[in-house]
């Protein structure tokens, strides 16, 4: 011990020497304006190394964008871009069915009939009959006195908002009501706490954001980084561009698809907000080890988002259904917060998710006030001010309609049907699954012919299935719609019928727009990747001119 501090000492000294020797003949001015700049250099390479993307990605995407300036290779770009922009325009104009576009008020407003009328014609537009089970997710539930239901319930709450809880105290009840019965279903107990959202994305980036000013505030965090498996959902990453935060991606254990725990726990820096694991994720339908994953965040004293926004009201209910689930929820002390849509596998109406904490300080992150603006203190405590009451109203209503009993029959129904679909398509030879589907998705692959040309021929008879990247694959995320009488056989006779098809020449490669979704994987500047689904997102706000 008295070595190392000599050591310190003997070396401290000798740096203060050679400082001392470098100034001794400078005047006040210059070393002034030495030790500034100095200190302003460094802040500055701090700052640059210190960002969201590291230096060798910041580095390509700079020489990708110096070889847009070489004439040549910008034309080719922007020519491939605009061939593509047309093709988009095309597919959009073609699923609308030639049905004419409105691009100003009417004169005279339309009677009531004649609104309902055209409401009903856009709604059915499209090619893929949803109804009788042909589109994976999406529409989760099938049930006429439920629709009658929402609409009677909506129409009821439709004007109401819980931004004036003094106005509409009983919409504000409804939302509590909603929350408490979804920590309940997660194993909260009576500290547990969250807000009603308007979908999963939301739900994320406000419990992203409450952690981000949670380790600002509490640990003194100032460059925050957040650690999630490569297959979490795209909605962090949303989260983090609107939060400033960087995101450390981490692996998935080859033959299971779930997150690689050794190398969660190497990704855990100081400046480490929150842990993230899926029940299940959206590309493979597995679930992480959150067990694991929530004695990581203990040990460390981070916090620990469990998304269980695609399969939560699934995976609640699964144990008392009849299948084995590993521990995932509040039942685990590491685990602080939970997502979990309503407005999927809880069969509510689009646009309502839940997000839970374990206890009230994260929540009041979650929070947003203004204390000195004129207009008064403004208090909100999701993303949106005003919000839509009658979707509160309608999850509410869902959730009575259906009771505990009615969840359990579903999730029994929709976990049976998946079970037995993956069944039939683990024989078939020249397939594989990717792990172990946890809930209700079931990702597919093969190493002897391209994927795309199944979901392809799927889609020509009249199946929408989901593709995936890196690696090339697609899934089927199966719904309640899914288990009624004939419809997973007549995927699966379909399925088999299309893959029979495609092993006579299993060489051809897919057409359209699968050969530019495969395409794009090989594309090394993923900007110009950017650019295409840009221009995707742009043809669907297209309208015509007349």
């Amino acid at each position: 011990m008295n070595i190392m501090l000599n050591m310190v000492l003997y070396y401290s000294g000798g740096l203060k020497g050679v400082v001392n020797n470098f100034f001794q003949d400078k005047e006040p001015w210059q070393i002034v304006t030495i030790t500034t700049t100095t200190v302003l250099t460094s802040v500055w390479l701090w700052n640059f190394i210190v960002q969201q993307e590291s230096i060798f990605e910041r580095g390509m995407k700079q020489i990708y964008k110096l070889a847009r300036y070489i004439p040549s290779m910008r034309d080719k770009i922007n020519q491939g871009l605009s061939n593509v922009s047309e093709g988009f325009k095309k597919d959009a104009l073609k699923r609308l069915q030639n049905t004419p576009f409105i691009i100003e008020l009417p004169k005279e407003g339309l009677s009531p009939d004649e609104v309902i009328q055209k409401v009903t014609v856009a709604v059915d537009l499209g090619d893929y009959d949803w109804k009788s089970g042909r589109v994976s997710g999406t529409v989760y539930k099938k049930d006429v006195n439920l629709v009658n239901l929402m609409s009677n319930v909506y129409a009821v709450a439709s004007y109401t908002n819980p931004l004036h809880p003094d106005v509409f105290p009983g919409v504000c009840k409804m939302e509590a009501e909603v929350v408490r019965v979804a920590c309940k279903l997660f194993h909260g107990d009576k500290e547990s706490c969250g807000t009603m959202t308007t979908g999963g994305t939301e739900s994320i980036l406000l419990v992203c954001k409450a952690y981000r000013d949670y380790a600002r505030d509490v640990k003194g965090i100032k460059y925050p980084e957040l650690v999630m498996p490569v297959t979490a959902h795209s909605a962090f990453d949303k989260a983090a561009q609107f939060l400033n935060i960087k995101v450390r991606t981490v692996r998935v254990n080859p033959n299971s698809y779930t997150v690689c725990i050794k190398s969660l726990r190497k990704a855990i820096s100081s400046n480490t907000i929150m842990l993230v694991g899926s029940t299940p994720n959206y590309p493979y339908g597995t679930m992480d080890n959150i067990e694991a994953i929530a004695e990581i965040g203990l040990k460390y004293n981070i916090p620990v988002h469990v998304d269980a926004c695609l399969g939560g009201f699934l995976i609640c209910f699964m144990p008392n259904a009849g299948f084995k689930v590993p521990p995932f929820d509040f039942s685990l002390p590491g685990v602080t917060s939970i997502s979990a849509d309503t407005h999927k596998y809880g069969y509510a109406p689009k646009g309502s998710s839940i997000i839970m904490y374990r206890e009230k300080k994260y929540r009041h992150y979650q929070y947003t006030v203004t204390t000195d603006w004129p207009g008064g203190i403004y208090g909100s405590p999701t993303v949106n001010g005003s919000r839509a009451g009658g979707i509160i109203a309608a999850c509410w209503a869902t959730l009575m309609y259906f009771g505990y009993d009615g969840y359990l029959q579903a999730t029994k129904k929709v976990i049976e049907t998946s079970r037995y679909i993956e069944q039939e398509l683990r024989k078939l030879d020249s397939l594989y699954i990717f792990g172990t589907p946890a809930t209700s998705v079931i990702a597919l692959g093969s190493k002897q012919f391209s994927i795309y040309r199944l979901l392809e021929g799927l889609n020509k008879k009249g199946w929408n299935l989901n593709p995936l990247q890196f690696p090339c694959a697609i899934h089927i995320c199966v719904t309640h719609i899914h288990t009624e009488p004939g419809v997973a056989n007549q995927f699966l006779n379909d399925f088999r019928a299309e893959l029979d098809k495609i092993l006579k020449n299993p060489n051809e490669e897919c057409g359209g727009m699968m050969a530019i979704y495969g395409t794009s994987q090989s594309i090394p500047d993923r900007t110009i990747v950017g650019d295409l689904t840009k221009l995707f997102l742009d043809s669907l706000y297209d309208t015509p001119d007349k």
